[in-house]
């Protein structure tokens, strides 16, 4: 979790850590791999990249590769907007990768990737570079003896590759969670699970999901700035095996408005000593003190935290009562329509007990998510809170819960009156954001449910 060393480092660990690069270049070529995607997330949660030759990787890994800071106000439809920090043409920023995220592409081949993070020409981090927010929030939790274990479940809708955007056309059509569909695209995800393995991603299962042509993977928990470059990781798999498939994947909250989107649930847990605090203890269905609180503290942020998990005009197609989709701001045992659903697991099966927020979607930046539900939760933790009572069945018909933003714009009132978040994220990211999801809710303003669906559903 510590990633690479800052470009402001003494010379001696410059060094190595071209060294380092200079060795594992000459790895990968021997197999066969010639070029390296160096990526990051920007704010409106689109994936992007610089490429160097894998001769190059040294002196990426040394010197970095330039790239405007302008990209952490860029929309999703590749519009720009600005913020009081940052925005227009000056500046330039250097792209460090994590060599211990190198990773050779299986679906890819003659391709590797590797995650970056930003510092400007002078050596100090970026401001709003969200992968060293995510790692600053997990040091936050480390220096109070805690851990956090994440993971991100990836829906995706895959499609015929050919077909126009507003006419999808699915290359399945069995059941919400049937064989048949696994049947009908087995040589498909067969290749995905094959692509993901050789990867050396510790696949959980992979398995249909409720709507048309709808998939779901789940991979191991791992540390916060880990289980966002998974999703990173994983994401961009799944496309580039679809795309050798003739199809299309869908990573957008909303495919078909009225119908089930595509969320991005994350499930956490709270570790200590090697002790899992989801279990074991006195308070609720045996959480520890702890546990309660952070999840308490992640509960009472909901409202501001959707402006980052779910973060997108599209989000609010999805957020609908009785899908699943966790749009009651309760939580409650094995409850899938609460907004957290806690997971006890079997008796005997320690690391099983966790916590799943179900609000969130693919169109969330993973890093700014991981680092701002640990800061909630850390902000739970600071005031002591308990959870309220559980809640058991639906929410939509049982009545007396408080209902999540309905909107981006109700969703970016609660952000920006949080002062945990403002403090967390700083200033520049945070105006950023603000900057980001207003830009955003006025692009898509008055714009059809289904317009808005076709125009994001792919760009994520």
């Amino acid at each position: 979790m510590t990633g690479p060393p800052p470009p402001d480092a003494v010379g001696p660990e410059r060094a190595r850590e071209r060294e380092r690069a200079r060795l594992a270049a000459g790895e990968l070529t021997a197999e066969g791999v010639r070029r390296t995607a160096l990526t990051w997330v920007d704010t409106a949660g689109i994936t992007r990249v610089k490429t160097v030759p894998i001769a190059r990787l040294a002196q990426a890994a040394e010197w970095g590769v330039g790239m405007s800071p302008v990209f952490d106000v860029y929309l999703v439809d590749d519009s720009i907007t600005t913020s009081p920090y940052i925005g227009g043409p000056d500046g330039d920023l250097r792209l460090f990768p994590d060599l211990d995220r190198l990773t050779p592409l299986a679906a890819q081949p003659g391709w590797a990737w590797a995650p970056v993070d930003r510092y400007d020409q002078q050596g100090a981090p970026h401001p709003a570079c969200q992968r060293q927010f995510a790692r600053r929030a997990a040091q936050w939790a480390a220096e109070r003896g805690l851990e956090l274990r994440m993971g991100f479940e990836t829906e995706w809708v895959v499609a015929r590759g050919d077909t126009p955007e507003a006419e999808p056309r699915y290359p399945c059509a069995g059941p919400g969670y049937g064989m048949i569909r696994v049947v009908e695209l087995s040589g498909y995800l067969a290749d995905v699970l094959d692509a993901l393995v050789t990867e050396e991603v510790a696949v959980l299962q992979l398995h249909p999901e409720y709507a048309p042509g709808q998939f779901e993977v789940s991979v191991e928990p791992a540390d916060p700035v880990e289980a966002a470059d998974l999703a990173v990781l994983v994401r961009e798999t799944v496309r580039a095996v679809s795309v050798r498939h003739g199809l299309a994947a869908w990573f957008g909250p909303a495919v078909a408005a009225g119908g089930v989107g595509n969320g991005a649930h994350l499930h956490l847990s709270l570790w200590r000593d090697g002790r899992n605090l989801c279990r074991g203890g006195d308070g609720p269905y045996g959480m520890t003190a702890l546990c309660e609180s952070f999840l308490a503290g992640v509960l009472e942020a909901l409202p501001a935290l959707l402006a980052i998990g779910a973060p997108s005009p599209a989000s609010y197609l999805r957020l609908q009562p009785s899908r699943w989709a966790g749009v009651f701001q309760c939580w409650g045992l094995e409850n899938r329509e609460a907004a957290i659903r806690f997971i006890t697991g079997p008796p005997d099966a320690t690391g099983a007990a966790n916590a799943e927020v179900k609000s969130f979607d693919a169109a969330a930046n993973p890093y700014l998510l991981v680092g701002a539900v640990i800061a909630a939760g850390l902000a739970g933790i600071d005031a002591g809170r308990s959870l309220p009572p559980p809640v058991a069945g639906d929410p939509a018909l049982t009545g007396g819960q408080i209902r999540l933003p309905t909107s981006l714009p109700a969703a970016l009132e609660h952000f920006e009156r949080s002062a945990v978040l403002r403090e967390a994220l700083g200033d520049p990211l945070f105006e950023a954001i603000v900057a980001v999801r207003r830009a955003e809710a006025e692009l898509f303003d008055g714009v059809p449910p289904q317009d808005i669906a076709d125009a994001t559903r792919g760009r994520y």
